[in-house]
């Protein structure tokens, strides 16, 4: 029978607890592979209280439960989740061992999955809760898919071949370089659990998480180049066997942690943000030695070769021309105000598919009207749907999953209304201000060794100037035909040990570019483009320099920029920036959109 009432799952767990001799349990959101997006099967913290997010946790007790999210989720978790069944705690300001310590007896024992959180996870929390007696408990199997009674299965997708033409290089020549690594580290192996990381390295792809073209998989390299391939034996196609070659043994996926306890006597890396705890206890157990290091394929994967390059110039021309028509139909529909944000978000869908090779939507499209655009990861649904008003202002966030690449792109835009509204003062001042940071990264000149973190306040300045800020990153890396957020690179405030802050930046990477301004209840802007990290000969330099060339090419909202604030360089900027747009999108349009793009793209003041 099924459990209709999140209520009744609660109550189901805690009984699950209790013939564990358990008394709590810890509920991320997160897979065996530490994955940002996770497949239907491994959607606990949703089943259990009905949170939607993309980030946060929750935990039980026999007589207390707590969900803790970030500020991102602060109304979105009590739209949400039932306030009498879980506290709500903001992280990072409450932390899970501060609460076990609150709501908790000295003796308690408090479980967590081994295959869902990391080393480090266990020994932070093991450290804040020991003081007060609380054991940390692994499980053997999950609680939860206990009392789950028609919890989906894993994904039975097959696994696809990535051709050498889009990756740029085979997967023996990575396999080769990991191996030189192993080499350089005197290091027997590396376990290789990051699902992207896997298919990197393969040179394959699947179906198994929705916006991100993976399978669940791990790897283990060997010295010798050699490698283990564990995945279910029906995704491995004739093609992706053949394709793999003898040098990848395959594997069932079921047998991972049994080959992990046959690593007697060697010298195992484990990545310490992908590889769960799990899968150092197994290799401890079986007699091998593991030392934590950053998996060799997270850098060498950031750092994209020429054909992966010239691939997301192909596919950023080819969605920025999708992007371009949504805009002009937006531009002539919205004003009526029969256009409601989910209808606009199937809109542009249907635009990229109608473009040609879309295989998936790199995250869910946020379509954000009126004061939902305030909500920088707002996430719209049937409940929260709402029309976009006319003489308001409305904010797309979405990309696009391509062989050739993927994309992520957002743009503000005016929605005009009948009666002629103009966006007011305060609007056109945010945007501009956006704006303005926007092209102090895209005009960013640095030293090689520079990392994100030095070049974030570049994109608050001029906001920071009018005593306003946004509560998010600059800018993401991007992967090739992968995750839409891809590590080690973040550019972002450095404050608060934020992951990636301190990545040098390399010739190469791919980050967003996307600054924000948010006035709850009112509206939202962001800006957001692509750019790649390149070399720049500057004359007289006394070392290596970097920049930054934009791969995103649609129109910006002309009427909502305040030229009065812009400088004459940076109107200069947004003429050439359009007269690009013009020039690569202008031949992939015709009729009512080349119109609408040509009359978008004209210099600033015309």
């Amino acid at each position: 029978m099924l459990m209709q009432t999140h209520e009744a799952r609660l109550a189901a767990l805690r009984e699950e607890l209790k013939r564990r001799d358990l008394e709590g349990f810890v509920v991320p959101i997160s897979d065996e592979h530490m994955s940002e997006y996770v497949g239907d099967y491994a959607q606990r913290l949703a089943w259990l209280t009905g949170f939607g997010g993309s980030a946060g946790f929750a935990a039980v007790t026999l007589t207390h439960a707590a969900i803790f999210v970030d500020g991102r989720y602060t109304v979105q978790v009590r739209d949400q989740v039932d306030g009498d069944l879980f506290d709500y705690r903001s992280i990072p300001g409450d932390s899970l061992g501060d609460w076990l310590k609150e709501v908790c007896e000295a003796d308690a024992r408090i479980g967590y999955d081994p295959w869902l959180h990391t080393w480090s996870w266990v020994e932070d929390l093991e450290r804040a809760v020991e003081p007060a007696g609380i054991a940390m408990v692994p499980t053997d199997g999950n609680p939860i898919d206990a009392v789950w009674s028609d919890q989906p299965a894993p994904s039975p997708a097959p696994a696809m071949v990535h051709a050498n033409e889009n990756a740029g290089q085979s997967s023996a020549e990575k396999r080769g370089e990991v191996a030189d690594w192993l080499a350089r580290e005197k290091l027997d192996a590396v376990v290789v659990p990051a699902l992207d990381s896997v298919a990197w390295l393969l040179n394959i792809r699947g179906n198994d998480v929705s916006h991100t073209p993976v399978a669940h998989s791990y790897v283990i390299a060997h010295a010798d180049g050699s490698a283990e391939l564990f995945i279910a034996p029906d995704k491995v196609t004739p093609e992706v066997s053949q394709h793999l070659g003898n040098a990848v043994t395959v594997r069932p996926r079921d047998e991972f942690e049994t080959a992990l306890g046959e690593m007697s006597g060697k010298t195992v890396s484990v990545d310490p943000d992908f590889g769960v705890v799990a899968i150092a206890q197994a290799l401890r157990a079986g007699g091998a030695s593991f030392t934590f290091k950053q998996d060799p394929t997270i850098l060498a994967k950031a750092i994209k070769n020429d054909a992966e390059v010239q691939g997301h110039r192909d596919a950023q021309a080819r969605d920025g021309a999708a992007v371009s028509r949504f805009l002009r139909w937006l531009d002539e529909a919205a004003p009526a105000g029969e256009v409601d944000e989910l209808a606009a978000a199937a809109r542009l869908e249907a635009f990229r598919r109608e473009h040609g090779d879309l295989r998936d939507t790199s995250f869910d499209t946020i379509s954000a009207a009126a004061g939902h655009a305030a909500l920088p990861h707002y996430k719209v649904d049937e409940e929260s749907n709402i029309a976009i008003p006319p003489g308001s202002i409305y904010l797309v966030d979405s990309g696009g999953q391509y062989p050739a690449g993927t994309t992520d792109i957002t743009r503000t835009v005016w929605i005009g209304a009948p009666d002629g509204a103009e966006p007011t003062a305060e609007m056109k001042d945010r945007f501009t201000r956006v704006l303005k940071g926007h092209i102090q990264i895209a005009n960013a000149v640095f030293p090689q060794g520079t990392s994100g973190g030095q070049i974030d306040a570049f994109a608050r300045q001029y906001l920071w100037e009018a005593g306003v800020d946004y509560a998010h990153g600059t800018g993401h890396g991007v992967g090739s035909f992968l995750g839409v957020h891809e590590g080690p690179q973040r550019i972002a405030k450095p404050a608060g040990g934020q992951a990636g802050t301190a990545q040098e930046l390399h010739a190469g990477m791919i980050c967003s570019n996307e600054p924000g301004y948010y006035k709850p209840g009112e509206f939202g802007i962001r800006i957001e483009n692509l750019v790649l990290v390149t070399q720049r000969n500057l004359r007289g330099a006394e070392g290596a320099y970097l920049g930054f060339e934009t791969l995103t090419f649609v129109p910006l909202d002309r009427r909502l920029i305040e030229p009065a604030l812009l400088t004459q360089s940076e109107i200069e900027w947004v003429d050439d920036y359009h007269a690009r747009v013009r020039e690569i999108l202008a031949p992939q349009l015709k009729g009512d959109d080349l119109a609408w793009l040509e009359r978008e793209t004209q210099p600033l003041g015309k």
